[in-house]
């Protein structure tokens, strides 16, 4: 059975405070296995049945704004996904102070996409498109930073969520299998 990540918009952020065990009830209520919570923003990994990933995001994302009683954008990633979003480095070596978000789209953007992103791009933010998400790197506190994810939004024509790069990175091992131990050599 295919495991995911669902990255949730809208959890404990703007006050709309979502306790943990509440969120992993709701996505045990789906009939999703294996359910866990990596740190309170809404990073859910689960086991879910042969349901087609935008399937399966719409009915999370119905779920939650009817249990919450606001929208909660889900993007939901694959192991493979989500460890390939980690890995890409599209601005090379950060420097001291820099950090790095990944923002997960629920499409790749189009030429069009790609034009309004690289508006974005500042003396202190830089943007690049790979795959589904937007990776952004930001040379000073992101709260010090213009970037508007609103108008990003806008621009962009679809919804979007961010991750610090070390988050995502944390949550790809998690959700990746564990390597097998190596069988040890028998005596004869």
């Amino acid at each position: 059975m295919p495991r995911y990540v669902a990255l949730l918009r809208a959890i404990n952020v703007g006050g709309h405070v979502v306790k943990m065990e509440a969120l992993r009830a709701h996505f045990g209520a789906l009939g999703f296995t294996d359910v866990s919570t990596f740190i309170a923003s809404g990073n859910v990994l689960f086991t879910a049945g042969a349901t087609k990933p935008a399937t399966l995001e719409r009915t999370i994302a119905r779920t939650l704004e009817d249990a919450l009683g606001y929208p909660v954008e889900t993007f939901l990633r694959t192991p493979a996904q989500l460890a390939a979003a980690a890995a890409h480095e599209p601005f090379g070596m950060l420097a001291a102070g820099d950090t790095r978000y990944v923002g997960f789209l629920g499409a790749p953007l189009d030429a069009a996409g790609r034009r309004a992103l690289a508006a974005f791009n500042t003396d202190v933010d830089d943007f690049a498109a790979h795959a589904g998400e937007v990776h952004w790197r930001c040379r000073v506190r992101s709260s010090d930073s213009a970037f508007n994810i609103k108008k990003f939004e806008k621009a962009i024509g679809q919804a979007a969520t961010f991750r610090n790069v070390t988050t995502v990175r944390k949550l790809a091992a998690l959700l990746l299998p564990a390597p097998a131990a190596p069988e040890r050599p028998r005596k004869k």
